[in-house]
């Protein structure tokens, strides 16, 4: 059995306001645009995840609120403070107090440390460029054994500045029809043995 674990950074910033403080920009069009599109992938993948945990900053909140709006979620988003600034151990902290029933979640989150974390538990270097989403399946039945020696494989990466919609949106179409065909031949190949 394992775990899923999304990493996904807050979507792109506004420096419009200079006065503002660093905690308190929010998403700029293009952020909003990005955090909307993950949402909808997520949703049309069926990978809503089971909890959201978010930094509080005003750029991650609206992230995460964009994403709840586009998935079927009826749970709150858990604002965890030290996501601002983190490090990967302050990304790992939480999900080790998770119950094991809980199968996937999302962390929205800042760099360096939301990419460093990422690095780690892959074991690859990867960009996570602002909006983006890494997916990874985590070697991992307890929540509460998850460290930095954890090895997860990434299985999704959506970089909404570098894909088209519409297409990712197909082929995710295509690939539950697939799994949907492979059923279907299982059963009648088992129906037609009897």
């Amino acid at each position: 059995m394992s775990k899923i674990l999304m990493l996904m950074r807050h979507g792109k910033s506004s420096w419009k306001e200079k006065e503002l403080k660093d905690f308190d920009r929010p998403l700029k069009k293009r952020g909003i645009a990005s955090s909307e599109t993950i949402g909808k992938l997520l949703k049309a993948s069926g990978m809503t995840p089971d909890l959201i945990f978010s930094s509080p900053a005003k750029r991650a909140s609206e992230t995460a609120e964009l994403v709840v709006k586009e998935i079927d979620y009826d749970k709150d988003i858990q604002y965890i403070d030290s996501f601002y600034m983190g490090e990967p151990e302050d990304y790992i902290q939480p999900l080790k107090e998770l119950d094991n029933d809980v199968k996937r979640v999302l962390l929205i989150g800042h760099n360096p440390g939301l990419e460093a974390l990422l690095q780690i538990l892959e074991g690859k270097v990867n960009v996570l460029s602002t909006g983006s989403l890494a997916c990874l399946e985590l070697e991992l039945k307890h929540w509460q054994n998850l460290n930095p020696s954890t090895v997860g494989e990434l299985v999704t990466f959506w970089d909404p500045d570098e894909l088209d919609l519409e297409e990712v949106l197909k082929e995710i179409e295509k690939r539950k029809q697939d799994k949907k065909d492979k059923k279907e031949k299982k059963k009648k190949d088992k129906k037609d043995k009897n």
